[in-house]
C-alpha cells in the first residue's frame, strides 16, 4: 500500500478493496522496516489496531467520523492520557500522561487512529533533530542528511509513509523547516487558532500545533478539526470555524495579489537553486495572471536575534517547572532539596535546553531585562506592524521556507548561531502570529527537497490553503 491521501483512503474502504485494521498493519510493517529512521520513540501497534477495528465496524454502520481511515503519529511533546511523552528528554524519563491535549481529543473524537509518538528535538529546541536524548532522526531521503527540526521524527515519518499524516509544533519553524528538508506539507496555524493545552511548553506566545501531510486538503482537514474555542486555553480566538477543507475549494485563485519579500529572496545567505526557483516561480504566477511585486522588509535580519531573546525568556520560565521533585527524572546522586534542584536539572536536560534556560534567564536578569527583553517585545511590534502592512496591500506573502535543503549530520553543531539561522525566513510568522505553510515544490542539485513558504491574512487559512492547492499544481 502506498496512500498518499485520505481521501484515496477513504473511496478504498467504501469499496472495501482496504480495511484499516489493514492499514495500521501495512504502516506497522513499514515503521519495523524503516526504524533506523528512528522516527518514532513508540509505536502503540496492539492499540493502534484495536482502533482500526473500531473504526471498520463504524464504518460498515456508517457512523464513521471525518478522519476514519487516516493513521496518525503525534509529536512526543503531545499529551495522550496513559501513555508516555517526554519531549525527547531524560528529564521527563518514565511520564505518562494523566490526560489528553486538546487537539488529540479531537483527533479521536473524529476516528483518527494515533499509532505512536515521534521522535523530536528537546523540548522542540533544534533545527536539525540531532538534539533528542533518544537518538537523532536520519532524512529518509539522505540518511547522512537531517531531517530538520524540532518535528524532525514526525516529518520523517510522513515523508517515509509511515503514516498518512502527523502532528508536530510550530515555535520558529518546527513545522515548516523540517517540512521543507523531508519534502511534504508543514501548516502552522494563526496563533489562537489551535488550542496549547496538552502541549509541553516551550515558549508559550509563540507556541502552534498544526500538521504534516502530503497534499492540502489533508492538513486542511486535520485543521478544521483541531481547532476552535477550548476553556482549557484562553489565548484561543473566538471566531468561527470554517470547514476548511471544502471552503478552500471555493475560493477564487484566477488573480491574487502576491508580495514577496525582497530582503529575503536577495538574502546573501539563500542558496542560489531556492532563489532561481523562486525567481521562477514569481515569474510563472505573473504569467497566470497574478499581480506579484517585491516587497521591503528591512526586519529581515533582526527576525533571528529578537526572537530567541523572547522563546528563551519563556523558555526559562516555562521548564522550571522540571525539578525533579513531583515526576519525571531525579538524579540518584541528589542527598538534599538543593542537589535534588541542581542535580536532577543538569542530568536531565540537554546541553542545548540548558543553553537557553540559561539565555533566557539572562535577558530577564536586572540590569538586562530593558536592554534584551523590552527591546525584543517593541522589535516584535514594529515585525507585526510592518507585516500587517503589507498584508493590507497583498492577499498573502511568499518567501522561501529554508536557507538550503538539508544539510549534514553534525554540519553546524560548532556554531550555535549558525544553527539558530536555519529559522531566518520561518520565525517571522511566529514573531506575527500568523498562519503560513511550506510547500514541497523543489527540488536541489543535491537530489534534497526544498520548500516555498507562504505567509497569509490573521484567520484566513482558507485562502492560504486555496492558493497552495493552486501553486502545488501550477507548472513552473
Amino acid at each position: 500500500m502506498n496512500y498518499r491521501s485520505l481521501q484515496a483512503i477513504k473511496r478504498d474502504l467504501k469499496l472495501g478493496k482496504v480495511t484499516c485494521q489493514a492499514l495500521v498493519s501495512d504502516y506497522l510493517t513499514r515503521i519495523e522496516k524503516e526504524k533506523h529512521l528512528n522516527a518514532f520513540l513508540e509505536v502503540w501497534g496492539d492499540e493502534a489496531l484495536a482502533q482500526a477495528k473500531g473504526i471498520d465496524e463504524k464504518i460498515q454502520k456508517g457512523t464513521a467520523g471525518k478522519l476514519a481511515g487516516m493513521v496518525i503519529g503525534i509529536k512526543d511533546n503531545l499529551c495522550y492520557k496513559g501513555h508516555k511523552v517526554t519531549g525527547s528528554s531524560k528529564i521527563l524519563e518514565g511520564f505518562e500522561s494523566l490526560y489528553n491535549a486538546t487537539v488529540v481529543e479531537r483527533l479521536i473524537a473524529e476516528d483518527a487512529i494515533i499509532i505512536g509518538r515521534c521522535n523530536c528535538d528537546e523540548f522542540a529546541m533544534g533545527s536539525s533533530n540531532e538534539k533528542s536524548a533518544y537518538g537523532k532522526v536520519l532524512n529518509p531521503h539522505d540518511n547522512k542528511r537531517v531531517p530538520g527540526g524540532s518535528s524532525g521524527g514526525s516529518t520523517a515519518a510522513v515523508a517515509a509513509n509511515l503514516c498518512l499524516a502527523a502532528l508536530g509544533s510550530d515555535t520558529g519553524g518546527s513545522i515548516r523547516q523540517p517540512a521543507s528538508f523531508c519534502g511534504v506539507v508543514g501548516m502552522k496555524p494563526t496563533y489562537g487558532k489551535v488550542s496549547r493545552y496538552g502541549l509541553l511548553a516551550y515558549a508559550s506566545s509563540f507556541d502552534q500545533v498544526g500538521p504534516l501531510t502530503n497534499n492540502i486538503e489533508d492538513a486542511a482537514l486535520i485543521v478544521e478539526v483541531m481547532a476552535g474555542k477550548d476553556e482549557y486555553d484562553s489565548t484561543l480566538s473566538d471566531k468561527p470555524i470554517p470547514d476548511y477543507s471544502i471552503e478552500y475549494k471555493k475560493v477564487d485563485t484566477k488573480k491574487l495579489r502576491i508580495a514577496y519579500l525582497k530582503d529575503c529572496v536577495e538574502h546573501t545567505g539563500l542558496d542560489p537553486e531556492i532563489r532561481a526557483h523562486l525567481e521562477k516561480t514569481i515569474d510563472a504566477l505573473k504569467k497566470q495572471g497574478h499581480v506579484v511585486e517585491p516587497a521591503s522588509f528591512p526586519l529581515t535580519d533582526y527576525a533571528v536575534p529578537s526572537y530567541y531573546v523572547l522563546t528563551t525568556a519563556e523558555a526559562s520560565s516555562n521548564l522550571s517547572r522540571y525539578s525533579g521533585i513531583n515526576y519525571g527524572y531525579r538524579s540518584p546522586n541528589a542527598t538534599d532539596l538543593e542537589s535534588t534542584y541542581k542535580k536532577s536539572r543538569t542530568e536531565g536536560f540537554g546541553t542545548e535546553v540548558k543553553r537557553r534556560i540559561m539565555l533566557g534567564t539572562f535577558v530577564l536578569s536586572s540590569g538586562y531585562f530593558d536592554a534584551y527583553y523590552s527591546k525584543a517585545q517593541k522589535v516584535r511590534r514594529l515585525f507585526s506592524e510592518q507585516t500587517e502592512a503589507i498584508l493590507k496591500d497583498y492577499d498573502l506573502i511568499l518567501l522561501p521556507s529554508t536557507p538550503g535543503p538539508a544539510f549534514l549530520f553534525g554540519q553546524n553543531d560548532l556554531d550555535p548561531v549558525k544553527m539558530y539561522l536555519e529559522d531566518i525566513f520561518t520565525v517571522q510568522a511566529n514573531i506575527t502570529g500568523l498562519p503560513a505553510i511550506s510547500l514541497p515544490l523543489g527540488k536541489h542539485s543535491n537530489g534534497m527537497p526544498f520548500g516555498v513558504q507562504l505567509m497569509g491574512k490573521r484567520h484566513d487559512e482558507t485562502t492560504l490553503f486555496a492558493f497552495s492547492d493552486y501553486l502545488m499544481n501550477i507548472p513552473t
